[in-house]
Formats: structure tokens, sequence, C-alpha cells
């Protein structure tokens, strides 16, 4: 199988599982709150590494560079996540993923400003256009009229979700390239919820899933599968395949949590919103070119 093939294959792995991810995250960070989401499908992916892990008999050699990075990933990473889910916690689904469209703008504006990575034109007109895009849906047009500019609930916490996923990816793609996918995922997720502890001691956030529904809790760690399933998959094409491929494909992951929220929670977008959308997504395809 070619390289262009596997590359587009994981790719739309990490899409398919970042997407439905998000969608569920609005869910359930709704109705158990963004943290407890959060932390819970972590550690549910946390695990699943694990078992693979040893499934596969993998041996942990970690050299320096790679132990120094992966707490740096673990962080950005989770804060991005604990941002990006409490907009979801205030907004409306839709807009708040067409929003975090912008990790993929801060992603290469990082690459470009610190590891010499260059656009080409298409590339750059796909910035501009998800950069457009996410401005269209991001803004409340139906409260313009009557109380003057203003972003919709969630975005202002969407955008800083998307800075630090920036952030996160230039990181990830180093301690790939140095210890591999595998070990890479599981560095990343230790390092999450030894983060997520303490941010949970520090600023006495509740973890507990006492009086929440069973279906709920199973809901919550299959979560954290899937999502570990599209964070492995892309990690290992960073190591194989074309990263200049995988990343815009898995990055239009708001394709698969937008339908699902339209189908299954019925949003509703204004004509200029669903326009700002498909703008952002086809800036995302644009820069895979």
């Amino acid at each position: 199988m070619s390289t262009t093939i596997i590359s587009i294959i994981l790719g739309i792995g990490g899409m398919l599982g970042w997407g439905i991810y998000d969608f569920l995250g609005g869910v359930f960070s709704k109705q158990i709150g963004s943290f407890k989401s959060l932390f819970w499908s972590q550690l549910a992916g946390l695990i699943s590494i694990l078992l693979l892990a040893f499934a596969l008999k993998t041996t942990f050699d970690i050299p320096f560079l790679a132990i120094a990075l992966s707490p740096l990933a673990s962080i950005v990473y989770s804060a991005g996540y604990l941002f990006f889910f409490k907009g979801f916690e205030k907004g409306n689904v839709s807009i708040i993923a067409a929003t975090m469209n912008l990790w993929a703008v801060f992603t290469m504006s990082f690459a470009f400003l610190f590891m010499g990575q260059r656009l080409s034109t298409t590339q750059t007109i796909g910035v501009f256009l998800i950069l457009s895009g996410a401005t269209l849906a991001a803004i409340d047009w139906k409260s313009i009229n009557k109380q003057g500019f203003q972003l919709s609930l969630g975005v202002r916490e969407a955008i800083l979700g998307a800075f630090f996923f920036g952030v996160f990816w230039n990181i990830s793609e180093i301690v790939s390239e140095e210890i591999g996918w595998l070990l890479s995922t599981i560095l990343t997720k230790l390092g999450i919820i030894i983060f997520l502890l303490g941010f949970s001691l520090f600023a006495k956030q509740e973890i507990g899933l006492t009086n929440i529904p069973t279906k709920t809790k199973y809901a919550v760690l299959l979560m954290g599968i899937i999502e570990v399933s599209a964070v492995a998959l892309v990690n290992y094409g960073l190591t194989i395949g074309d990263a200049i491929l995988i990343t815009p494909i898995a990055s239009a992951l708001s394709i698969v949590t937008i339908a699902l929220a339209v189908i299954f929670l019925k949003d509703k977008l204004s004509k200029l919103q669903l326009i700002g959308v498909v703008i952002a997504i086809l800036g995302i395809v644009a820069t895979a070119f």
C-alpha cells in the first residue's frame, strides 16, 4: 500500500475519532460538566493505550528530549481540551466546533515561526479561508442589530483551546519522531491525567461520578477509547506517512462534529454561520496542497 493511501486512511481515522469525541464531549459537558467529561474520558484512553502497549510487549526506552517535552505537551493538550469543553458547555456545539478549526492555523503559524516550515500559495489561501470561515461562524449575527458586535457563547474559550492545540501538535511531532507513535501517545495521556489530578486539587474541581446514570459513565469511557485511537492513528501517521496530508484531513473533524450536532442535537445555524462553517472546512482541505 502506498504512503499516500496510508496517509489518507490514517487522516480519515483521526477525523472520525476526534469528530465523534468532540460531539460526545459537547453532549456530556452540558450534562455532567466539562472537567468530569475530560478527566474520565482521558483516563479511559490512558488505560486503553497501556493495555495495547503491554499486548505488543513495548519496551519503554525513552530519550531525555522526549521526557523533557512530554510534560509540556500534556499540559498544553489538557489546557486545549479544558477550554474547548468549557466552550461546549456554554455554547452551540456546531459553532464551537467550527471555531476550533483555528487550531490548524495556529499549528501552521508556530511551525512557520519556530520550526522553519513554509506554506505553499494554496496553503496560505487555506489559512485565510479558515480564519474567514471561523470568524463568520463565531459571530452571533442575530444580536448585532440589538446589542452590537459580540461573539457567540463559548467562542472565546474555543479560540484559546485552538491556540493550545496548535502548540501541542508542533511539540507532538518532535516527540513522535523521537520515540514513535505508541510511546508518544502513552506519555501524553499519562501527563494529562497527572496534570488534571493536580488541577482538580488546586481548583477544587469535583471529579466523582456519583449520581450519574450508568449509561452516561459507559459513554464517557467509550469517548476516551475513541479519542486515544484518533491520537494514536495520527501520531502513527506522523512517523510513517505524509504529515502534510494527514494533519489537514484529520483537522476536518468539525465536519463530523457539526453533522452529528445537526442530526442529533438539532443545532440551528444562521445562513452566515453555515457559510462560515463551509468556508472553514474548504480552507482545511486547501492546506493539504
